[in-house]
């Protein structure tokens, strides 16, 4: 039996030097709309006991983020390995009916790693009460994905690469779900942004997504168990993370942190260390690469994402926003540990150009509009109701976590902005076909 301590070693050679009887199982668990609202990452108030096991037993990333800050874009990039933008899926839910095809060698990772000889499932029925949705979200007419829709159904010895999409915490039958369990947030404890005004509705839009973020971790636990039962946990990579960031106003759609900033965390017994905390920036594409690596095959070119424990640190994260339902917008981003550069490609467009799902499933919207009209927001909460956005938002990452105080016209970092644009103008040049 091949020693998990060299499968990093072997991860880059060709598919023939390792066995499919000897590659680990992979596991991908989703958590829709998922931002760092875990008990690992400091949040005071989540019991998420589960996930914070994972943590323990594994490597969590502080810095993770996906391409986009909406669902079917960053699910798009995520699942072949190139940023959406240079697919010509960036924009929400799009080509599903017109026959686009993929340019060049771009195609599912589930593809290639079938043709390695694992086994793909995009997971349904885990245990009583806990189901996965089988959501793929892809941005093109794609074609079946996986071979089917449990790990138990591979052939004997065979290795699994899996996914399992909980809907928890995305806005619905989720949010319905999580008020019903025994322990629940108390909204007069939240911590608000300083973005929103205080009041009880808010608060409880903010309670009922962290509820559901606890829900998504009692699944998470029952999927654990079930590995455990089925005799795979330990010789199975689980990489735990979120689609985009959490589903509260100026998150999802957006690029600021709380749009694109989600939890990552990967267990491998044997191979990674236990307890480890990486705070260098990863994109959610270096999910993919380390798959493939694990996997044993080699990173197919082109491809934007890189091995998650055996490259250089990335010292920049690029992330992109098109078109999100009906509202049609263009913004870029470009980040470092400190700071961020946020280019409104359309800044004619306001933040609250009509959106239907936003003014459906966002109660804090609707307050603020109610606010603004009657003139009781601050400057910092009437920023998002601006009539215009700003050409250019430059944020200081580590005095300005919220990022509310835009630095683009401050002359003492007249110099960090300029680099980053120019930083951003050769991604765009190189990766944006959009």
């Amino acid at each position: 039996m091949l020693d998990r301590r060299k499968v990093l070693t072997l991860a880059g050679m060709a598919p023939a030097l390792i066995s499919a009887e000897r590659r680990p199982n992979i596991l991908w668990i989703f958590g829709d709309d998922l931002g760092v609202e875990l008990g690992c990452y400091g949040h005071p108030l989540v019991h998420t006991p589960n996930m914070d096991r994972i943590a323990k037993e594994g490597v969590r990333f502080t810095r993770a983020h996906t391409t986009a800050p909406v669902c079917s874009a960053s699910r798009s990039a995520l699942n072949v390995g190139l940023y959406q933008t240079f697919t010509g899926t960036q924009d929400h839910r799009s080509h599903r009916d017109d026959n686009y095809q993929l340019p060049g060698n771009a195609r599912l990772l589930s593809e290639r790693l079938a043709e390695a000889g694992y086994y793909t499932a995009n997971v349904l029925d885990i245990a009583p009460g806990v189901r996965g949705t089988g959501k793929t979200d892809w941005n093109w007419k794609a074609p079946k994905g996986f071979d089917g829709t449990h790990w138990r159904d591979r052939k004997p010895g065979q290795p699994f690469y899996a996914q399992i999409n909980f809907q928890a915490p995305h806005k619905g039958p989720a949010f319905i779900a999580a008020r019903k369990q025994k322990s629940l947030i108390d909204p007069s404890k939240v911590q608000l942004p300083p973005y929103y005004p205080d009041d009880p509705r808010i608060r409880d839009e903010m309670a009922n997504y962290l509820d559901a973020v606890q829900l998504l971790d009692h699944q998470i636990g029952t999927t654990l168990d079930t590995l455990k039962q089925d005799g795979v946990l330990d010789n199975t990579v689980i990489f735990m993370f979120g689609d985009n960031g959490r589903c509260l106003i100026r998150g999802k759609q957006w690029l600021y942190d709380a749009g694109t900033h989600v939890p990552l965390l990967v267990r491998y017994p044997g191979v990674l260390k236990p307890g480890t905390v990486r705070e260098d920036p990863v994109v959610a594409l270096d999910i993919t690469a380390q798959t493939l690596a694990y996997a044993g095959l080699k990173i197919p070119q082109p491809f934007h994402g890189q091995t998650l424990f055996d490259s250089k640190p990335r010292t920049h994260i690029f992330t992109a926003r098109d078109r999100c339902d009906m509202t049609v917008d263009k913004i870029r981003a470009v980040q470092t540990k400190r700071f961020k550069y946020i280019r409104n490609l359309m800044p004619e467009k306001p933040y609250t150009q009509h959106n239907d799902y936003i003014l459906k499933e966002y109660p804090t919207f609707t307050v603020l509009k109610e606010y603004h009209e009657a003139g009781k927001l601050n400057a910092v909460q009437s920023q998002f109701m601006a009539p215009r956005k700003p050409d250019v938002e430059f944020y200081d990452l580590e005095r300005d976590p919220h990022e509310v105080v835009n630095l683009a016209t401050q002359p003492v970092f007249q110099k960090e902005r300029e680099a980053l644009g120019q930083t951003l103008n050769q991604w765009i040049q190189e990766t944006d076909k959009s």
